[in-house]
């Protein structure tokens, strides 16, 4: 009997698939690794049809089985700089020799469509929206200690030493950034898996403050 009944309890059962209350623009930073794409793609899962991740512009050519317009806006050169002349980003960074951008234009429509846009943006780029003067949402997703990403990152089997190093110190920066005081509105340690996905999701379907 006391069986049937906890069977029955719908203690982990997921919010209603709808849009959230404050459907301002959703940024999530955090290291390489750290398992952000994870938890958004779980969102995604939980609430179809409720929010889109940011296609973002860059000037790479596309890697095979990339499509445009899905993963990535894949522009020329010249009319990268020319969106940056016109203002029509609200964060672009280059590495190497391409430049990768999310554009005002992008989140414009997906938000007319009725969609929450979610942004994965790395430092640099968080600190480029704040002075957007874009009025978004800010969760940083962090790693249990830097020695547990590094196991994260040797894991995958797929990173050079050299990589991992790299990984390593950007993700040391981005994690001393993130103690700033007022740059994120929620700091999501990802240690359980589901433990992570709810609060991220209560943060999400959290009323406007």
């Amino acid at each position: 009997m006391g069986k049937e009944q906890k069977d029955e309890k719908p203690a982990d059962t997921p919010l209603p698939s709808s849009a959230p209350p404050d459907r301002r623009p959703i940024v999530v930073s955090g290291p390489s690794g750290v398992g952000k794409g994870t938890l958004y793609g779980l969102l995604f899962e939980r609430h179809p049809d409720t929010f889109c991740l940011s296609v973002s512009h860059t000037t790479r050519d596309p890697r095979p089985g990339e499509e445009h317009a899905v993963h990535y806006h894949f522009v020329k050169m010249e009319d990268f700089e020319d969106l940056i002349a016109k203002d029509g980003f609200v964060e672009h960074a280059k590495y190497g020799r391409n430049r990768y951008g999310t554009s005002k234009m992008t989140i414009e429509e997906q938000t007319k469509k009725g969609k929450v846009v979610l942004l994965d943006i790395e430092m640099e780029g968080v600190k480029q929206i704040k002075n957007s003067g874009i009025d978004a949402r800010y969760i940083f997703v962090s790693p249990p200690s830097i020695e547990t990403l590094e196991q994260r990152l040797r894991g995958r089997g797929t990173e050079t030493e050299q990589s991992i190093q790299e990984r390593l110190a950007q993700a040391q920066k981005e994690l001393d950034f993130s103690k700033t005081p007022g740059v994120h509105d929620i700091i999501i340690v990802n240690d359980d898996l589901e433990a992570s996905y709810k609060k991220f999701e209560e943060f999400v379907y959290s009323p406007p403050q």
